[in-house]
C-alpha cells in the first residue's frame, strides 16, 4: 500500500484514471475494519490458549477452548473474504494486543483467571461487538457487512459468557492464605 501511495503502480493507477490491480476492492472503513478484526481474532486465539496453559478454574478453561474454537473458524472465514478482495492482512499483532499477552503472562491461576476475563470483557468483547456492530450497519462491501453480521451473534455470546464466568470467579471465596500450620 505505501509503494501505491508514493506513486508505483502502472501510470494509469498514478493519475487516478484506473484503480491498480494490487488496490484492495474495499473502501478503508471496510478494510480497516477487516484488518482490525484480523488481529483481534489472532489474539484472541493466543489468549485462548494462554487460558489453556495458565487458568485455575475450570469455566475459564473452557471459555478459552471457546476462543480457539470460535476464533479460529471466524479468522479462517475472514481470511477467505479478505484474499478475494486483495487487503492484506497484518502479519504481526498490534503492540496493544502484545502487551495485553506479555501482561497477562506473568499471571497464573486466580489473578490469571481474574485478569483475564475482565479483558475478556472490557478490552476484548465490548469493543468487538460494537465494531462488528458498526460494520453490519454500515460496511460499504455486501461480504464484510455479511461477515459482521454472521459473526456478531457469536461475540455476543461470548461476551455474555466472559460476564457470566467473570461474576463467578467473583463470587468465590479467596484463596486460603492462611499457613498450612493456622488451618
Amino acid at each position: 500500500m505505501g509503494a501505491l501511495a508514493q506513486g508505483a503502480g502502472p501510470p494509469s493507477a498514478r493519475d487516478g484514471s484506473a484503480a491498480p490491480q494490487v488496490a484492495s476492492a474495499l473502501s478503508l472503513s471496510d478494510r480497516n475494519f477487516v484488518q482490525n478484526a484480523a488481529q483481534g481474532g489472532k489474539a484472541e486465539v493466543e489468549l485462548g490458549r494462554m487460558a489453556q496453559e495458565r487458568a485455575a478454574h475450570s469455566q475459564v478453561k473452557a471459555f478459552g477452548e471457546r476462543m480457539l474454537v470460535d476464533h479460529g473458524k471466524a479468522n479462517a472465514k475472514l481470511l477467505q473474504l479478505v484474499s478475494s478482495k486483495g487487503v492484506p492482512l497484518p502479519a504481526q499483532p498490534s503492540h496493544s494486543h502484545e502487551m495485553d499477552a506479555a501482561r497477562l503472562g506473568k499471571l497464573s491461576g486466580i489473578e490469571f483467571d481474574m485478569a483475564y476475563m475482565k479483558h475478556m470483557i472490557d478490552d476484548d468483547h465490548k469493543k468487538d461487538v460494537a465494531a462488528f456492530e458498526k460494520a453490519a450497519q454500515s460496511a460499504q462491501d455486501a461480504e464484510v457487512k455479511a461477515f459482521a453480521m454472521r459473526t456478531l451473534p457469536t461475540l455476543r455470546a461470548h461476551l455474555l459468557q466472559a460476564q457470566t464466568t467473570y461474576n463467578t470467579l467473583r463470587k468465590q471465596p479467596a484463596p486460603n492464605v492462611l499457613p498450612p500450620a493456622w488451618h
